[in-house]
């Protein structure tokens, strides 16, 4: 008897699973084929982000071997078409590394290159910090005291990431200016921090032992 009852509670599930299927089954068919089309898109997405990120890869290193060749012309101009054409994480390295290059023919418009960079809403605090300060290097020999410091005593704040170079270039502008206590001022700040490089530490004692000596360039 029992195995009547089975067989009728069979029956009654196969009904019931015949109807969902009649009523939802293309819904369900449609989803698996959506599910299936959208890992193969994702992969291939994957594949062509990828194939992208290789080649700009190679291309920036070809734009390198050249700057390192003292190529800068043909540096600049590889560089700057990866600028406009790479990847997001290479552009920004290739604007850095074309400005550089400028910076062999024309110290001023690779200033402004530096500057366009820095300005950018685009790119992380410390990649526009970094173009500042490149920005410093080029100025530091020639630029007012005052300039220098516009540009670079924001960068010299603690916990931002080239403080410790900004503070010796704003010491060394300084010092150049006969602006002795703007010098002794940041000489003192790279002395207490405790994360100076040593590099920074030895060239700031040089420079202090000058100022004790009083001697200017």
């Amino acid at each position: 008897m029992s195995d009547i009852f089975h067989e009728v509670d069979e029956e009654v599930r196969r009904e019931r699973l015949q109807k969902l299927w009649d009523r939802y089954g293309t819904y369900l068919i449609v989803a698996a084929v959506l599910f299936v089309a959208g890992i193969g898109a994702w992969r291939g997405y994957e594949w062509w982000e990828n194939k992208k990120a290789a080649e700009a890869g190679a291309a920036f290193e070809a734009a390198v071997t050249l700057s390192d060749a003292g190529k800068h012309a043909e540096a600049e101009a590889a560089f700057g078409k990866l600028a406009v054409q790479s990847t997001a994480g290479y552009r920004a390295l290739a604007r850095l590394r074309e400005a550089a290059a400028i910076s062999q023919r024309d110290p001023k418009e690779a200033v402004k290159a530096y500057d366009d960079i820095a300005a950018s809403s685009a790119l992380d605090q410390s990649m526009r910090d970094l173009a500042a300060l490149r920005a410093g290097f080029i100025l530091v020999d020639t630029a007012p005291f005052d300039e220098l410091r516009r540009r670079l005593e924001p960068l010299a704040e603690p916990g931002r990431t080239f403080r410790h170079s900004a503070r010796e270039l704003l010491a060394m502008s300084a010092w150049r200016a006969g602006d002795m206590t703007a010098a002794k001022r940041f000489i003192d700040i790279i002395a207490v921090d405790a994360e100076t490089p040593q590099g920074t530490r030895s060239r700031i004692d040089v420079l202090s032992a000058l100022i004790a000596a009083g001697g200017k360039s």
